[in-house]
């Protein structure tokens, strides 16, 4: 008998953006919806800026944490760069939920200010490289809609609610709402929520038009 397959998400950023947090609230929705999850982290490096990625396995009978290269589902990129530095473990024809917000390297802007150059990378040059692996690529702008929000700390309940609208997606919108409440403080819940919801809506303006998404 065939292991039954799991939602596998690689979720990736840079220290200081809240994927741990990000992480824990899918983790919730999946508990609250008693759907089996597993997770897998790196984040040693994120109090110097460095790349934060972790594993998340919703539903299945995976018996590892780790996603194996070319079987993650979706790849969420609270940093575009940092798809590119895990682009491998996405499937054929997967889908990347991606930030507009480029933060570059702390070495970067050294380097080129030292020569005073200005040829950053761009979000553009990000998109361009990715679409040689997928054409499945969903940008967000995440800061803004978090900015809408009232708090520009919740571009990761943007990207949670945005996750929610995805039809094979386990948990229900519900339970994902359930599990961002879980992990925030009471007095930023009410903007949380909010980023939530412009998430999931944002969604169908351009998730939704390349692959399955809920009922809106």
């Amino acid at each position: 008998m065939s292991e039954q397959k799991s939602f596998d998400i690689v979720l990736t950023g840079v220290g200081g953006q809240g994927i741990v947090m990000l992480s824990n609230a899918l983790g919730n929705a999946c508990a609250n919806a008693d759907i089996r999850v597993l997770t897998g982290e790196l984040h040693g490096l994120s109090q110097r800026s460095g790349t934060v990625y972790i594993h998340l396995r919703m539903g299945g009978e995976s018996i590892s944490p780790l996603i194996p290269y070319g079987e993650a589902d979706a790849i969420l990129a609270m940093e575009p760069m940092e798809s590119l530095r895990y682009i491998e473990f996405l499937k054929d024809e997967g889908i990347i939920i991606l930030n507009k917000r480029v933060i570059n390297p702390p070495l970067e802007i050294a380097e080129l200010s030292k020569e005073k150059r200005t040829d950053f990378v761009t979000f553009e040059n990000i998109v361009e490289k990715l679409k040689v692996v997928t054409p499945n690529i969903a940008p967000i702008d995440a800061l803004a809609l978090a900015m809408e929000a009232g708090n520009p700390r919740t571009e990761n309940a943007v990207f949670i609610g945005a996750m929610s609208a995805l039809a094979n997606l386990p948990p229900s919108v519900e339970d994902m709402k359930i599990g961002l409440e879980t992990v925030v403080p009471k007095k930023a819940l009410e903007q949380n929520i909010k980023a939530f919801e412009l998430g999931y809506k944002t969604a169908y303006d351009g998730l939704c038009d390349l692959v399955q998404c809920r009922e809106l």
